[in-house]
């Protein structure tokens, strides 16, 4: 009897290996939308060294990816994004920003978010140098991508486009923790 439950171990061990296998190699069709979902594993690793907030952000924004809302991962990428971006700001006090914008004289996150707009932050980041003027426009077509998902508009993201969108959000972030 030991030597058959050894015999079924054995073969689910297979099974499994056979799936993460295919999965694998199926993931890079883009008709094989449930392998490619399969591959978010690789996304919800990169959520190390964020906060808990963002961490939670970018979960709930995979897992919609997994269940097909497109729209919603786009919309909370972006949320995770700029909380990222204002903790950044703000993690050694609120001194480059001023001296950057001298006419904000926000103490907080959440007194900066109430009076200025997500374009007029990303506008300030080159002057706090967290990215150049180029790196600026690429996050001003990701808000703009955002602001299509988050109003009433034609615009219907597919799953290539949310892991786009989701994997080009963590591509910055990983580039301004350099900074």
């Amino acid at each position: 009897m030991t030597y058959f439950f050894k015999k079924i171990g054995e073969l689910s061990t297979k099974c499994s290996n056979f799936e993460h296998e295919a999965h694998t190699i199926l993931s890079k069709y883009e008709s094989a939308n449930r392998s490619r979902v399969v591959q978010l594993d690789a996304s919800f690793k990169r959520l190390d060294g964020l906060s808990v907030k963002q961490d939670a952000l970018f979960r709930e924004a995979l897992n919609c990816i997994e269940h097909g809302f497109y729209r919603p991962s786009i919309i909370l990428s972006w949320i995770g994004f700029m909380d990222f971006i204002l903790d950044h700001i703000f993690i050694n006090g609120n001194q480059s920003l001023i001296a950057a914008q001298s006419k904000w004289q926000y103490t907080t996150k959440e007194q900066l978010t109430e009076k200025e707009t997500d374009y007029n932050i990303i506008e300030a980041l080159p002057s706090l140098g967290l990215c150049n003027r180029t790196q600026k426009k690429a996050l001003h077509g990701l808000l703009n991508k955002r602001n299509e998902c988050s109003h009433p508009s034609e615009y219907s993201p597919d799953l290539n486009e949310a892991l786009g969108y989701v994997t080009e959000i963590f591509k910055r972030i990983e580039t301004i923790k350099c900074k």
